[in-house]
């Protein structure tokens, strides 16, 4: 059997390599990025945006000097071709995401919308029916207020705010409550409603519709990425080292 590392004074082969992966729990990370070094692999960076991200690199991990970085280069076990290919890493990934998904975007945004507004609401949470029913009409009617009755009354955290959530994403609440949030007008008073073990009563005070900004489009493209990777790691299957996935070939 071939030693291909020393670790203090243990030789570890190439045989052990999988299940020592295995056995920390490395193993499905060590396939991702496997995954997405095949999917970036085509993705090129000018001299411009090589130089740069080097540059970045070696700031970051001080080891601006030639020196420095030949020492660093030693200690990590690496070549020069891997340090450049470690240092422009995320800029191909970025492209990456770019290529891919960039021109989808806004058809994702859109189809992902209903659940990327925000919502600011106001909530009171009881177990009790008749004292959901009063408190309905008590704020319908002008007697109290929302925030002084979920003060008083409300079951949840939600009594230390003046009732008040948000805001936050409309996948954030409970399905029914986000459902009678989406349906509602801002200062509209929902009767009591059953949510779980709760007697629910919500006023949407806020509507922030969600918008396809720098912000969002990093977000969403970072989903989408995301979202892809996992069914790259599910398409394979079982990650044991046994897997035909990830077994290595004979030499």
């Amino acid at each position: 059997m071939t030693v291909v590392l020393h670790v203090g004074n243990r030789s570890i082969t190439a045989e052990e390599v999988l299940p020592l992966l295995a056995g920390y729990q490395m193993l499905p990370q060590f396939v991702q990025e496997i995954l997405i070094d095949e999917a970036i692999a085509s993705i090129e960076c000018t001299a411009e945006e090589v130089e740069a991200a080097c540059q970045q690199f070696y700031a970051q991990n001080q080891i601006t000097e030639p020196a420095a970085q030949q020492e660093w280069l030693r200690r990590q076990g690496m070549t020069p071709e891997q340090l450049v290919s470690l240092a422009t890493r995320e800029l191909r990934i970025e492209k990456y995401k770019q290529a891919t998904w960039g021109p989808k975007l806004e058809s994702y945004f859109l189809s992902r919308k209903d659940k990327l507004d925000k919502v600011i609401y106001s909530l009171i949470r009881t177990q009790d029916v008749g004292i959901a029913q009063e408190l309905y009409f008590r704020i319908l009617e002008g007697e109290q207020s929302f925030a002084e009755l979920a003060r008083t009354y409300s079951q949840g955290p939600e009594s230390q705010t003046d009732g008040l959530i948000g805001p936050v994403e409309l996948s954030v609440p409970h399905p029914t409550l986000a459902q009678i949030l989406s349906l509602s007008q801002p200062g509209q008073l929902s009767p009591p409603t059953r949510v779980g073990e709760w007697l629910v009563l919500v006023r949407l005070e806020k509507f922030i519709p969600a918008q396809l900004d720098d912000a969002m489009r990093r977000r969403l493209l970072n989903e989408c990425f995301n979202n892809w990777l996992q069914e790259q790691v599910t398409l394979l299957g079982d990650l044991t080292p046994t897997s035909s996935a990830v077994t290595p070939t004979a030499p």
